[in-house]
């Protein structure tokens, strides 16, 4: 009798193990509770209260920590982490740098990159880490999130755009219209026929952006006959469905630090990432508290 039950003692201890070890793997029962989503910070740039990205990244974790159960949210502040272990198991991967030329840290770690979004990791990528060379880069940003910056084609205006209507996507759950100052890039560049591709924040920009004259980021003719004579829709924001399964996120918007105050700005970037992870979004959207103006001024102290 007393190794019967020490048989099936063991037997409740080794299926509760194997419970644990599964529980957080893709098709495992509880997989939403073990979740990690790593930020990728570049070092702040421009003047403060610009191109914040160890601030914005350090808010936005924290409110995925706060408001999402068994989110696990990690800033990886100042570039590439130098332990790559971190971006083991990460669910998504958030992007908020400088970008740029071939020197853009997603291509400086392309192999890195192939292998994650091979794994099904999602990508999102913030405002300037959406530049990318077009030569260097620009098919691995089609593949890995579906669209990019590219220089001589789009442009970095800032303009306040409004958005008044959102696609039936979850992206857009609990996002309310909203009106905002930013550098909003558009005239991105997408795949011809916008596979796998939705558009989740669009507007006209007024022609005053375009007041500038040509030059790698301000003015050319294609994106004049674009928006002045076709006056066609730009899309600012957009979510990506990969052929494999995988999810990616374009976001132009976040130049100004202070906009993440904003709830319906930080509410749609915030679900985009849980999106982005393949976690279930609220029926009203991430929640989060709205930020003080102390509280966002004392994230711009600069992190060396």
């Amino acid at each position: 009798m007393d190794r019967k039950y020490t048989f099936i003692l063991a037997l409740l201890l080794f299926c509760t193990a194997v419970f644990a070890q599964n529980s957080g793997k893709p098709g495992g029962k509880n997989t939403q509770a073990r979740r990690k989503i790593v930020f990728i910070a570049g070092p702040d740039s421009h003047g403060k209260g610009e191109h914040e990205h160890n601030g914005g990244c350090t808010l936005l974790a924290k409110a995925l920590n706060d408001s999402m159960p068994g989110v696990e949210a990690v800033v990886v502040r100042n570039g590439w982490p130098q332990d790559e272990s971190v971006l083991d198991n990460a669910a998504a991967i958030v992007f908020y740098l400088d970008g740029g030329g071939s020197d853009h840290l997603e291509l400086v770690h392309a192999a890195k990159m192939e292998k994650l979004v091979a794994s099904g990791t999602g990508i999102v990528n913030l405002h300037f880490s959406l530049e990318v060379s077009a030569d260097a880069g620009g098919e691995r940003f089609l593949k890995w999130i579906g669209g990019y910056f590219e220089t001589n084609w789009s442009v970095n205006p800032v303009w306040e755009a409004s958005f008044a209507r959102f696609p039936d996507h979850p992206v857009a759950r609990g996002v309310k219209p909203f009106s905002i100052l930013d550098e909003w890039y558009y005239h991105m560049r997408f795949p011809a026929d916008m596979k796998g591709v939705t558009p989740i924040l669009q507007a006209l920009p007024p022609d005053a952006t375009l007041k500038q004259p040509d030059g790698t980021h301000s003015n050319n003719p294609a994106v004049r006959e674009a928006v002045i004579t076709r006056k066609e829709m730009q899309t600012l924001a957009w979510a990506f469905e990969r052929p494999d399964g995988g999810r990616g996120f374009g976001f132009t918007g976040g130049h100004m630090h202070k906009n993440w105050g904003d709830d319906n700005f930080r509410k749609l970037v915030l679900n985009a990432v849980v999106w982005a992870a393949k976690i279930d979004i609220p029926a009203e959207g991430v929640p989060s508290a709205t930020p003080t103006e102390n509280e966002l001024n004392a994230l711009t102290k600069r992190v060396n």
